[in-house]
């Protein structure tokens, strides 16, 4: 076979291609070559791995956590506390709050920030110490209401302790010199105790909750929702750029019973001087309430305390003064002083006398300074004849009332006390409120395992003995007496009507009459309340003097403050159709007159107020007539363009 002729250019490129072996060696080096890199690759992320795993963990761990997205919290303020007038008594304030971002927190750095913010080190380690168990994203609060010093720290140590982080909150406003502490309250941070109690379940550890009063009763009404900002943070815990904002919502005001006009007349009168015992200020309480809807129209106590300082966190000195303080002025003596109302019950003795049939108004005894009762002879005061009812309670006869209380008994004393409230809670919007006793023959029996026995009876019938009143108790007593037989459930918060719970009882309006006539007397007939009496407004009142222990018992031991008598007075205004009654309690104010002048003063300033907003609307009504009669273009009782809206 012939082959055909090769090309000569195709044989010259066969020629100029290079030897097999000589391919094979550029794809091995090509291979070496990748196998070096990828062994020097994987080299470099076993340092970088040795690094920040084996080398310098906390340092890298430390860096990553700071560079990440925080969730700083915006305190939700609390509602604010209006007066029956929608003035205010309590705001808020912004200020601001230093948080320890626990996070960050370093055990070492405790120390030094306690000394650079003026904190107690042992009470900041006991805070870190009991968020121990508490999730990591939640903040323990160290210092409220920061200074100016205070704020000049934080921002120079931040690069030392990004730990503090700064936040605006809302704080607590109270009014001064402890006016209205024992209605308020006050707040503070939520303890372990409180934590545990089924009203506090929804709250963590660090929530700023209602502690007492007002602020306690409607803590869940008052609290605020806290919002929360959302924050990119560098490794050294500065804020770089804020990507998301929750806001907070405010808490739900609350508008009281209070009248801020009669609450600061019986402050000030609880706080002035009473010269015949050379004392510069009153203990003890002052309670009014409108006896027509149970609404608490001023509520004191004395001594009494400053909220302002637990707004933040008392101080442990100021804690144990207040502690210290043998008048009690943590006491609420309006619903928690438990004493014997004295000479006020008396009122209530004659109530059950005419009410059973057991006397009537004409009944009478002979008083020639006591009378023996029992085997016991039982002293009065003074020697006052023949009394009948009316006379008895003008003159605030012992001799008329402990022979009224034998014939009456022990078991009818007790079905009145007990209708009118004595032994019972009121029910009023404030936390831990007391009782106080009204005895009976099943109270002893239940409390002593001992029978009554009937010499008992004549000393709970002039106010003594085991009987014991708180003053709200006795203001309610009295109002209900004065308004017919209704007895309305105290309270300090504004509702309707239909909300406010009520006990009746069909009273003899006869009786009612006799006893109110009486209680008139009192004040106006020159009785023992004649400093009660005001010259446009018709009071009915009635004074009490307690005695702490029996005359022999102290004078044997001398005469001491502690032992000296305790003073009472009950009224009500006007006579007929009453609007306010009021009691005053003057812890050793030694006679019931002495507090009768503070009683004074705040019916005086109730209806001194009644007349100005009367007269303010009749003046109003005539001008508003004025502008619209008689003039051209104009309908009566319409005004002119541009006039002034009344």
């Amino acid at each position: 076979m012939i082959l055909p002729p090769v090309d000569p250019q195709l044989e010259t490129q066969l020629s100029d291609k290079p030897p097999l072996r000589d391919d094979t060696r550029f794809a091995a080096g090509r291979i070496a070559v990748f196998q070096y890199s990828a062994v020097a690759v994987f080299l470099v992320l076993i340092s970088g791995f040795w690094r920040l795993q084996v080398q310098n963990p906390e340092f890298y761990d430390e860096r990553a956590q700071a560079n990440s997205i925080k969730s700083v919290p915006i305190p939700g303020p609390r509602g604010r506390i209006l007066d029956r007038d929608g003035r205010v008594i309590v705001d808020n304030h912004s200020s601001f709050s230093l948080i320890l971002a626990r996070e960050q927190a370093k055990e070492e750095h405790l120390r030094p920030i306690a000394q650079g913010l003026n904190l107690d080190y042992d009470d900041l380690y006991a805070r870190v110490a009991r968020m121990r168990k508490a999730p990591k994203y939640v903040p323990i609060v160290i210092k409220d209401e920061l200074t100016p010093a205070d704020l000049d720290f934080v921002e120079s140590h931040h690069d030392f302790f990004p730990e503090l982080v700064l936040i605006q909150s809302q704080r607590r406003l109270y009014p001064q010199n402890g006016f209205m502490a024992h209605v308020i309250g006050y707040t503070g941070e939520i303890s372990e105790q409180e934590l545990d109690q089924p009203e506090f379940a929804k709250y963590e550890a660090g929530a700023v909750v209602g502690k007492f009063g007002i602020e306690r009763e409607y803590n869940d009404t008052l609290m605020g929702v806290d919002g929360q900002r959302q924050v990119i943070v560098d490794n050294r815990g500065q804020v770089r750029q804020t990507i998301g904002i929750k806001p907070a919502i405010p808490g739900h005001d609350l508008k009281l019973t209070i009248d801020l006009d009669l609450q600061t007349v019986a402050e000030l009168a609880m706080d002035s001087p009473y010269k015949e015992l050379g004392i510069d200020h009153r203990n003890g309480a002052v309670v009014a309430l409108d006896p027509r809807n149970g609404e608490v129209l001023a509520m004191v106590s004395r001594p009494a305390f400053d909220p302002n300082m637990f707004a933040t966190r008392i101080k442990t000195k100021d804690w144990r003064e207040i502690a210290d303080n043998p008048d009690h002025p943590m006491l609420n003596k309006a619903i928690q002083a438990e004493q014997a109302p004295g000479s006020t019950f008396k009122p209530f003795v004659a109530l059950a006398g005419l009410e059973t049939g057991t006397v009537d108004p004409n009944w009478t005894t002979h008083c020639t300074g006591g009378v023996k009762l029992y085997d016991k002879y039982q002293h009065c005061y003074g020697v006052h004849g023949t009394q009948n009812m009316h006379n008895a309670i003008v003159n605030s006869c012992d001799v008329y009332f402990y022979t009224l209380g034998a014939k009456v008994g022990i078991d009818n004393l007790a079905f009145y006390g007990d209708l009118v409230g004595f032994g019972h809670k009121t029910g009023i919007d404030l936390p831990h409120e007391r009782e106080g006793i009204m005895p009976s023959e099943q109270w002893k029996i239940r409390t002593y395992r001992q029978k009554w026995y009937v010499g008992e009876t004549p000393s709970v019938a002039i106010g003594q003995g085991a009987l014991t009143v708180t003053p709200l108790q006795l203001t309610r007593a009295i109002g209900g007496v004065a308004v017919g037989g209704k007895w309305y459930q105290p309270h300090l918060v504004l509702r309707p009507p239909d909300q406010v719970k009520v006990v009746q009882w069909a009273l003899s309006p006869d009786d009612v009459k006799t006893v109110v006539s009486g209680m008139y007397g009192v004040v106006n007939e020159a009785g023992t309340g004649g400093r009660a009496r005001l010259p446009n407004v018709a009071v009915c009142g009635k004074t009490g003097t307690a005695q702490l222990a029996s005359y022999d018992y102290i004078n044997s031991v001398g005469k001491g403050t502690e032992l000296r008598e305790n003073a009472w007075f009950e009224a009500f205004a006007p006579c007929e159709s009453p609007e306010i009654a009021v009691v005053a309690f003057f812890e050793h104010g030694r006679h019931g007159p002495a507090a009768a002048e503070i009683v004074r003063d705040v019916i005086a300033a109730y209806f001194d107020k009644k007349t100005r907003i009367q007269t303010r609307k009749q003046a109003r009504a005539e001008v508003t007539a004025t502008l619209g009669m008689g003039l051209p273009g104009t309908a009566p009782g319409s005004t002119l363009p541009g006039a002034p809206q009344l």
